[in-house]
């Protein structure tokens, strides 16, 4: 298991330094950064000044490596448009985001697994049919369009719930039903397809031969071997739930990272934008190194493959 940690831990760090490589170089995605924050009624000699006076006159490579220094150390920049280190405003953010991303994959885990485990155990019924319709509807119902469906029914028509602003827990209901409804396909058909494999094997036949019990042999044996591919998937969708956030945060009007990027690029603020880009990255990588780590330790099949 040691040794399985190491090779995937030294697979994220590469891919952690690849990542800060294409961040860093959203700084030159718009042209010249002397020229953006100069402005455009600026002399060539403030702009030569301002060159000088961030570093961009120096090689790429030095650019790069004394970025990256500082965002190992947590200085991730200053916002040109604010005036404030960036880091303190991306952290101060971070926790709305990770609440809505938490509420929302819980959502989705809570509907997709029993609803895939049911659909497995009595393929082709009206259970079976009922989910994968629902698959169905929420791979092709765009979640602004959902998101929009909710505000009018639950927030206007019948007013159970508060549609902006993020004051109490209820604040997040609607969001976390428009953003993890959407994962919700992927995740529920994901299991019934694991289920079906894993209850037409051997060993769950002997299992049931033996005499042990109906719930025994769903969940300690069935589930927790059609659960792996699952977490891996959770792990990935986590991530773009957080990467993917700024639609839901933006009808919502909820103060996180995916509101703050979409203000970011209203305002050309790119010191920000490679913030978020870096920070979602990372927690992105973390979370598949946690996936794989769980799935090695469901199955110690993997630590040796």
């Amino acid at each position: 298991m040691f040794v399985y940690a190491l090779k995937r831990l030294g697979v994220a760090v590469l891919v952690a330094i690849t990542v800060s490589m294409v961040t860093f170089s959203l700084l030159y995605l718009s042209g010249d950064p002397a020229m953006a924050l100069a402005g455009e009624s600026a002399t060539q000699q403030d702009i030569e000044n301002i060159r000088r006076v961030y570093g961009f006159d120096r090689p790429i490579i030095l650019q790069y490596l004394s970025w990256a220094w500082g965002a190992l150390h947590g200085h991730l920049g200053y916002s040109n448009y604010l005036r404030t280190d960036v880091a303190a405003v991306v952290f101060e953010r971070l926790p709305t985001t990770m609440t809505l991303g938490a509420a929302a994959i819980s959502f989705a885990l809570i509907l997709s697994i029993p609803l895939g485990v049911l659909a497995a155990m009595r393929p082709n019924t009206v259970v079976d049919r009922f989910a994968l319709t629902l698959a169905v509807v929420g791979q092709a119902l765009p979640s602004f369009w959902f998101a929009l469906i909710l505000i009018f029914w639950l927030g206007i028509e019948w007013r159970l719930l508060p549609i902006t602003g993020t004051e109490s827990w209820k604040n997040f209901i609607m969001p976390a039903i428009a953003l993890g409804y959407y994962v919700t396909p992927g995740v529920m058909r994901l299991t019934r397809a694991g289920m079906l494999e894993v209850l037409s094997s051997d060993y769950i036949r002997t299992a049931r031969a033996k005499g042990l019990r109906s719930g025994t042999v769903l969940f300690k044996h069935a589930l927790r071997n059609a659960i792996i591919p699952v977490v891996a998937l959770t792990a990935v969708q986590f991530g773009f739930m957080l990467g993917g956030s700024i639609v839901i945060e933006t009808i919502f009007a909820i103060n996180g990272l995916g509101y703050l990027a979409w203000e970011s690029i209203q305002r050309a603020d790119m010191p920000v934008m490679q913030a978020i880009v870096l920070v979602l990255a990372c927690i992105y990588i973390v979370l598949t190194f946690l996936a794989d780590m769980l799935n090695a330790f469901l199955d110690p099949r993997i630590r040796v493959a």
